[in-house]
C-alpha cells in the first residue's frame, strides 16, 4: 500500500521474503508497469504490506448472552522502505519466483527455456524490494468472550470453510 493521488493504493501480489547484502530482511516483488501504483513508487518511501490470514464471521447466536455478531481474523502488517530493482535484479527475482512455484508442476518451466522474445515481457514490470522496518501481528479471536470459546470453536468446526476451521484451530491454541 502506498499513496496514489492522495489515496491509499493497494495491489494484491505475491511478495517473497529474502535477505539483502547486509543480512536485513526484505520483501521482493513486482507489479505491472501499467499499474498506476508503480508511477508513485519513490525511493525510500514508506509502504505497508498486508498479509491476511484466516478470518470468519462469528454469530452472536453462539453466545450465552445477547450481543452483536463479530468477525475473527489473523493478519500481519509489515512496514518498510521501498527501493526499485534494476533490470538484472528484476530478472534474478523472476527466476527465483518462477523456479519456486514451478517445482511442484508436472511440467515445470524455467525462464532459461524461454525465448528472448518472450522474456522481453519482463520489461513490462517494475521490480522492487522493501527493507522491513516494523512487523505488527494482529488478531481477533474472541479474546473478550472466554465463556463462549467452547461454543464458538464448536460452531466454527461445523462450517464447511477452511477459514472457519483455521480460526477454530487458532482459538484452541490461543486458549491453551
Amino acid at each position: 500500500v502506498n499513496q496514489v493521488d492522495d489515496k491509499p493504493w493497494a495491489t494484491h501480489i505475491p511478495l517473497e521474503l529474502d535477505t539483502d547484502h547486509d543480512g536485513s530482511d526484505i520483501l521482493v516483488g513486482h507489479i505491472a508497469r501499467a499499474n498506476p501504483q508503480g508511477k508513485h513508487f519513490t525511493e525510500n518511501s514508506t509502504v505497508l504490506c498486508i498479509f491476511n490470514g484466516p478470518h470468519s464471521y462469528i454469530s452472536s447466536s453462539w453466545y450465552k448472552k445477547e450481543e452483536v455478531p463479530t468477525w475473527n481474523y489473523i493478519a500481519v502488517h509489515v512496514y518498510g522502505k521501498l527501493s526499485l530493482l534494476n533490470e538484472d535484479e528484476v530478472m534474478a527475482s523472476m527466476h527465483k519466483l518462477v523456479n519456486k512455484y514451478e517445482k511442484a508442476s508436472k511440467n515445470p518451466i524455467t525462464l532459461e527455456d524461454m525465448s528472448s522474445k518472450t522474456l522481453r515481457q519482463v520489461k513490462g514490470v517494475i521490480g522492487f524490494k522493501i527493507k522491513i522496518d516494523d512487523i505488527q501481528a494482529t488478531y481477533k479471536l474472541s479474546q473478550n468472550r472466554t465463556e463462549d470459546h467452547e461454543t464458538i470453536i464448536s460452531e466454527l468446526e461445523t462450517i464447511d470453510d477452511a477459514n472457519a476451521c483455521a480460526i477454530a484451530q487458532a482459538m484452541k491454541k490461543n486458549t491453551l
